[in-house]
């Protein structure tokens, strides 16, 4: 399948460098006749640009989508879908200064060995994190799809370094969180610990250095028995699907790690008959038992990673001459990358959702009259 392609029946094909022309996706899939707002998409890729406030990179792009198939009178026609945007704030200097400089942490060496030195190397090329713009995209067609079958998707920022908000919001609207998240500029829930979160990062950025954090992402109304044992988890193609996303370094549902500390008496979720439904009184597993989802909520949370570009003197190889050199990058950069990771870990699950629900036999509603 390749290393720029996911997905069995919906595919999504990622294509573009950081400092190249554009950066897009092609999703193939897609059913016929699916109407889109394609303000929507719009929407959904302005929430992940760079320049959104003084957290993140100074990078400016507007980031407008340009539709190339797939889409006619705002329908599906049932064609490969092929969406992009293009990179016009591009400023490559630092790192044709640096090119023989391997950047601590990042993949300058590990896409040396492999590429043999042929790989774009601006703005981290493919393996830059504006590569998930193309995710976006793909993701504000796919939520649409699922919300036709009220499924829902939501994700906010649970850390920021040692910042945590431990409240809990089973029981609150999406619609209602989306909109307190939207009024934080690190896209955390609880007004207080924004604030915190907020503080943290400036005085990060003040330093030159960067910080990390935690992103949680809830699922509403997924059905039961979606997935599969062994290969054919539905845990393990999220955490696939999460961990292309750059800058990722873990992944636990439900109680996760927690669950090492706790008994099994703890840890175990109840069945119930509650209004005719079989239902948990807990959710410990975090939706999914056996790599089947149990109609619970599906909830995970992924560890998001300092961003590597600091301006900070570091120790380093000169892979042309071969020495050891002290290394300080001065381009453009993000503090902490964790706000803008949110709309992309929405937008990346509901691709592997949508894509588990086809290989499971759903037919799409446009065509349950015919």
């Amino acid at each position: 399948m390749g290393d720029n392609t996911l997905g069995t029946l919906f595919k999504i094909t990622s294509f573009g460098e950081s400092h190249g022309k554009l950066v897009g996706i092609i999703i193939d899939g897609t059913p016929a006749g699916i109407e889109l707002n394609l303000e929507f998409i719009q929407n959904e890729l302005d929430k992940r640009r760079p320049g959104q406030s003084d957290l993140t990179t100074p990078r400016k792009e507007k980031d407008k989508v340009k539709i190339v198939s797939g889409i006619f009178n705002d329908k599906t026609t049932g064609a490969p879908i092929c969406l992009y945007i293009e990179n016009k704030d591009i400023d490559s200097s630092e790192y044709e200064k640096f090119k023989n400089i391997l950047r601590p942490s990042h993949v300058d060496y590990s896409a040396l060995k492999k590429y043999g030195g042929y790989s774009d190397y601006r703005g981290s090329g493919r393996f830059s994190g504006r590569i998930t713009a193309g995710f976006v995209m793909a993701g504000a067609i796919t939520k649409q799809i699922l919300s036709k079958y009220n499924i829902s998707i939501f994700a906010y920022t649970e850390a920021i370094g040692r910042v945590l908000d431990k409240d809990v919001y089973d029981s609150i609207p999406f619609k209602e969180l989306l909109k307190q998240r939207e009024n934080s500029p690190v896209r955390s829930i609880n007004q207080k610990k924004s604030e915190e979160m907020e503080q943290l990062v400036k005085e990060i950025k003040i330093q030159n250095d960067s910080i990390g954090g935690i992103v949680k992402c809830i699922i509403r109304g997924f059905p039961a028995g979606k997935g599969g044992p062994i290969f054919n988890s539905l845990e393990s193609k999220i955490s696939h699907a999460i961990f292309s996303i750059p800058g990722i370094k873990g992944i636990e549902f439900g109680a996760g790690f927690r669950a090492t500390k706790m008994k099994g008496s703890e840890h175990n979720d109840p069945w119930i008959l509650k209004e005719g439904k079989v239902v948990t009184t807990k959710n410990s597993s975090g939706g999914i038992i056996g790599g089947i989802s149990t109609g619970m909520p599906i909830e995970f949370t992924i560890a998001v990673k300092p961003p590597a570009t600091i301006s900070i003197p570091q120790k380093t190889v000169n892979i042309d001459k071969l020495e050891n050199v002290e290394f300080e990058f001065t381009g453009r950069h993000d503090p902490c990358i964790v706000p803008r990771v949110v709309p992309v870990v929405e937008a990346i699950t509901a691709v592997v959702l949508l894509d588990s629900l086809l290989i499971e036999g759903f037919i799409p509603k446009v065509f349950e009259s015919t």
